[in-house]
């Protein structure tokens, strides 16, 4: 089994709970990590001035911090372990059996193996069955009735049935995402077509308006759009609902996975609403559908005598659980989409069929790339290099000051920089050079004029001067006839001054016996020279 890596994201949620009084058993359990894990990296975030005191702004900085010490001088070597428990490999269908059909206990299959001469440590031994065969691993708490008020609430999707699509204009299947209190046993019914993150993080937001608060923690089943990897041991959290909780300060929680008894509070819940709520109704659209849904969850679902509680959801809710929840603050939380982009030759990533520039260091590294409704940003290493406004499909957003100082110019279609180093150059230079990129689009004619500035490191200014100044007087705007007219300067000037050449003799197409008529009467078929023109 690989090491597992935990990123900023994920150590800024074990501070957070840390911050929450939760113990270092309790933080393993829920994250996933192992405890010698969890001691670590408080000890290291202490070192960095972590304590119940530090403001929760505070925190990225000092997981950051941690992550780069953790991954800046750690040097893995898993070799050595991975050696020992390859010894256990052969054996693993008899272990499997002793310890889940026999039900012996590690340390006499450990006895066991001894004798049949596998000499493996207990250690190496617990760490194979751990890993291999999932036993005695962390278990994911759900904590379900006997709860503090506002300490828990659970969500879960389920079907409801067909319901009229105007968008389409067909019937469309509609799901419910049942959020539900566990204190009070009061509930929020969320309709939707999709079950995608949007729509879970929309559902949620409208449950806490619905509340007035927040939770302390969310259970929530391990739907995809929330988890990625729904380990019964370490479940991974997708990262932008993890940066939604951490946004609404709420922990997140993982219902272990084909185990609907662990979240039997939701689980229930849901079959209520379809049996209560939405069986033998008629609705229009998915909108009639969400205001009668929350009408139901105010009266029926909320004044009902519950069969557990023995009391009635709404009236708990009022009097003992809302005062006690999380203050709702500050904005709906903007749904970032995250990526992996490279940074290409011409200095722009593409996301989301969009470019976005960064400085030359970065060209051919692979970045990671957050956007949002208004920004986009952009992180190497966890360490955010760049922030662009979003652009729209096809567009662009570029820094020029990303390219270099050389390029920059061509980059911007700088008229102004050509007119002034070709002025620096010499008078008639900068006048062709001004007469060059006169009109409307003088941006076409950008390439002649770097052309012009690097005929003067190639000829010199002098010459470039005299040619530009002969150009002028006959009108000659191109620069390659201005380099022409330096080449052939340059071949004049190269015959030695005072020396006479001679000409090669002038000779006749035909011979002089050929002007020489002496009758008349010549015809064509006389001449033997070639014929008439």
């Amino acid at each position: 089994m690989a090491h597992k890596e935990y990123g900023v994201t994920d150590i800024i949620d074990l501070l957070r709970r840390a911050k929450a009084k939760d113990s270092q058993r309790r933080i393993a359990r829920a994250t996933g990590m192992d405890r010698k894990t969890v001691r670590n990296y408080l000890g290291l975030a202490a070192e960095h001035g972590f304590a119940d005191s530090v403001a929760d702004d505070q925190l990225p900085e000092i997981a950051a911090a941690v992550f780069r010490q953790v991954h800046g001088g750690q040097n893995k070597s898993s070799d050595s372990a991975a050696g020992a428990c390859a010894v256990l490999v052969p054996h693993r269908g008899l272990l499997s059996g002793w310890l889940e059909t026999d039900g012996l206990s590690l340390t006499k299959a450990h006895i066991k193996l001894g004798r049949m001469g596998v000499d493996v440590t207990y250690s190496t031994l617990y760490r194979y069955a751990r890993e291999t065969l999932g036993f005695g691993g962390p278990k994911v708490t759900v904590r379900m009735a006997q709860t503090e008020p506002g300490e828990v609430a659970q969500c879960d999707f389920g079907r409801m049935g067909l319901v009229f699509d105007p968008e389409t204009g067909r019937d469309r299947v509609l799901h419910a995402l049942v959020v539900t209190l566990v204190f009070s046993r009061h509930q929020y019914v969320f309709l939707t077509h999709r079950q995608d993150l949007d729509a879970l993080i929309s559902g949620i937001e409208e449950a806490w308006e619905f509340f007035g608060g927040v939770s302390r923690r969310l259970i929530i089943d391990n739907m995809k759009a929330a988890v990625i990897k729904a380990d019964r041991y370490e479940p991974v959290f997708n990262r932008t609902f993890q940066e939604y909780s951490q946004h609404r300060g709420f922990l997140i929680d993982a219902a272990v996975a084909r185990h609907p008894e662990g979240k039997a509070t939701v689980e229930n819940q849901v079959k209520y609403v379809r049996d209560n709520f939405f069986a033998g109704e008629a609705f229009t659209d998915r909108e009639h559908a969400q205001q009668e849904a929350e009408r139901w969850c105010r009266t029926t679902a909320g004044l009902r005598l519950h069969g557990s509680t023995r009391q009635r959801p709404l009236w708990v809710f009022e009097q003992e659980e809302q005062p006690v929840l999380l203050p709702l603050s500050g904005e709906r939380f903007d749904v970032p989409v995250w990526a992996q982009c490279k940074v290409h030759p011409d200095h722009h990533i593409r996301f989301k069929n969009a470019l976005y520039s960064l400085p030359t260091r970065y060209v051919g590294k692979q970045v990671e790339v957050k956007g949002t409704r208004a920004l986009v940003r952009i992180y190497l290493q966890n360490q955010l290099i760049k922030t662009h406004p979003k652009a729209a499909p096809g567009k662009r957003s570029t820094d020029f000051n990303d390219y270099p100082k050389e390029k920059s110019a061509y980059a911007l279609r700088d008229v102004a920089f050509y007119l002034r180093k070709a002025g620096e150059n010499g008078e008639k230079q900068g006048a062709f050079m001004a007469e060059l990129l006169a009109g409307d689009v003088p941006w076409a004619y950008i390439r002649q004029a770097q052309q012009l500035l690097r005929l003067t490191d190639k000829y010199g200014a002098a010459r470039v001067e005299a040619a530009c100044a002969r150009a002028l007087a006959f009108g000659l705007m191109n620069v390659s006839r201005v380099e022409r007219i330096i080449k052939q300067s340059l071949g004049n000037s190269a015959a030695p001054a005072g020396r006479v050449t001679s000409l090669p003799p002038a000779r006749f197409v035909r011979d002089a016996g050929y002007f020489n008529h002496t009758t008349n009467h010549h015809t064509p078929q006389e001449d033997t020279h070639g014929d008439h023109r």
